[in-house]
């Protein structure tokens, strides 16, 4: 399985990603140095959505489409508005 996922930043700024090891990515984001150089600069992040697709363009796909969403549209999304 491939996951999309959102995070919320230490500053409040969100980080979109995806992966086939979520919690794997999850702790690389918060411990590693592995993790994204944003993320890095922002921690402790906090997971506000995941979502599964068995096809990993169906997830990259995914994750284009919501890094081009402002920022209210990313809230309503964490908040099962949309």
């Amino acid at each position: 399985m491939f996951y999309t996922y959102l995070l919320e930043c230490a500053d409040d700024s969100f980080y979109v990603g995806c992966t086939n090891n979520l919690e794997k990515r999850l702790k690389q984001h918060n411990e590693s140095k592995w993790g994204a150089h944003y993320t890095k600069l922002r921690r402790p992040v906090i997971l506000r959505r995941s979502e599964e697709f068995k096809i990993l363009k169906e997830a990259r796909q995914r994750e284009h489409e919501i890094k081009g969403w402002r920022r209210e549209k990313k809230l309503a999304l964490i908040k099962g508005k949309i």
